[in-house]
């Protein structure tokens, strides 16, 4: 790790390691639009390949972006945090086209779990699409180990 890298809030690395190593990014097309400690927002729009038969965005999808932004959110503070359980609620379909914004918001956070409430809506419309609920057990770990 350089000195510069050390130099950036710790979120701001965990952003740039999960972005870089978390492969559904990619798969999905998602991009990391804003975060911090405690929240992150992640942006998705819908392709074809994200339809299901019903010609509407594939459950599965909704859930990995709202997944996505809950994994940013809780390990925000540099602490290995893996979930332990999720639910989300579809409230409207999404179709192809549709720019699709995951916002995650810590509710609480205690020394070994925290909670978190992701609202997935339609860019521009601010139209909810899905709410994911999301609870992680903290470990000790740190997910960066400091140099020398």
């Amino acid at each position: 790790m350089t000195s510069l890298e050390k130099d950036l809030p710790i979120w701001q690395r965990v952003k740039e390691y999960i972005y870089a190593n978390d492969k559904l990014f990619s798969f999905l097309g998602a991009e990391i639009t804003d975060m911090g400690f405690g929240f992150a927002e992640v942006r998705m729009k819908v392709k074809p390949e994200h339809l299901n038969a019903a010609k509407v965005c594939q459950g599965g999808v909704l859930f990995t972006l709202a997944d996505l932004a809950f994994a940013l959110a809780s390990n925000s503070y540099g602490t290995l945090a893996l979930a332990m359980k999720a639910n989300i609620t579809y409230v409207k379909p999404a179709h192809e086209g549709d720019v699709l914004i995951a916002r995650a918001s810590e509710f609480s956070r205690g020394k070994r779990t925290a909670s978190y409430h992701i609202v997935i809506t339609k860019e521009g419309t601010q139209e909810k699409i899905a709410f994911f609920e999301g609870l992680v057990y903290r470990f000790d770990e740190q997910i960066f180990k400091e140099e020398g």
